[in-house]
């Protein structure tokens, strides 16, 4: 089990502080800093192990960078504290944006983002929870994810604790009906401390999802499962933090972040090619030129 960098936790928490007196503007400017940061480490960490799903990894980052530096009660020296809140990354394929939100907010050291992938290291292509602090579950499988948190946020609620349990989902995950029923044993358990983000960004390997097997009307679905339903853009940091307010009817909360693959890279924007394409050499200069 990779172990927490002390003074990037000390400048994690310093960084929470200054957040939470801050507002809503000043928080947005902050995180968007750190996602800016943390698609350059993919970039580069992809391009060393010559592995990876970055369109995925650009389109969930400001997702996880908002949910960790910005939302959830966590201590990274502290990984296993019992009232931490509960992250689950259902989409465990986009590992290397996790990786380096977490090492960003000081769970490990940020040179162990160097071996991602090498043979050995903990930071494999799906998150570990017995190696790397942080990963609440190991995910990969689609459709997994999403019961674990719910399983998570019912045990939080029948023993009174006050933890919140929060799950990103692809949104071609939703193709996979254990998902569905999940959202079912959500709602009938009413557990307003859980909160369901699908990373919609319209791309799945090989083809768009409505070309796969459509999901839309999306959102309407969610609000027919019983759920509390919150459309955003998932680039957005600002609205991302007010979608992440706890529920407000005692239903549990959807959200529903409209995002673009690749993003941040022009020529990696809403293509599906690059659901796991390696960028050559030239492409990852072009690459960090963008990220500025």
């Amino acid at each position: 089990m990779l172990v927490a960098d002390p003074p990037l936790a000390a400048e994690y928490q310093d960084l929470r502080r200054r957040l939470a007196g801050a507002d809503i503007a000043e928080k947005a400017t902050e995180l968007a800093k750190i996602s800016l940061a943390v698609r350059r480490s993919v970039v580069e960490m992809i391009a060393s192990a010559k592995l990876g799903h970055i369109g995925g990894d650009f389109s969930v980052t400001d997702i996880l960078v908002t949910c960790f530096a910005g939302v959830l009660n966590l201590d990274p020296t502290r990984p296993d504290w019992a009232d931490r809140d509960r992250f689950v990354l259902s989409k465990g394929h986009c590992a290397a944006s996790l990786y380096s939100t977490l090492a960003f907010c000081g769970f490990f050291p940020r040179a162990e983002l160097t071996t991602f992938m090498a043979p050995l290291s903990a930071l494999n292509g799906h998150p570990n929870r017995v190696k790397v602090p942080g990963v609440e579950t190991n995910s990969g499988p689609l459709g997994h994810g999403f019961p674990v948190a719910t399983g998570a946020a019912l045990a939080a609620k029948l023993g009174g604790q006050p933890w919140r349990t929060v799950v990103v989902l692809g949104d071609g995950e939703m193709q996979e009906g254990s998902n569905w029923e999940a959202a079912m044993t959500a709602s009938h358990y009413e557990l307003a401390n859980l909160t369901a983000i699908v990373d919609r960004n319209r791309l799945q390997q090989g083809a768009r999802t409505e070309d796969t097997k459509a999901l839309e009307p999306l959102g309407d679905k969610w609000r027919s499962f019983g759920f509390e339903l919150r459309e955003v853009d998932g680039h957005d940091h600002a609205a991302l933090l007010q979608a992440l307010e706890p529920s407000t009817t005692g239903k549990p909360v959807a959200i529903v972040a409209h995002t673009i693959k690749g993003k941040g890279v022009s020529f990696m924007e809403d293509r599906v090619e690059w659901h796991h394409k390696v960028p050559s050499p030239e492409q990852v200069r072009l690459a960090l030129e963008e990220l500025v």
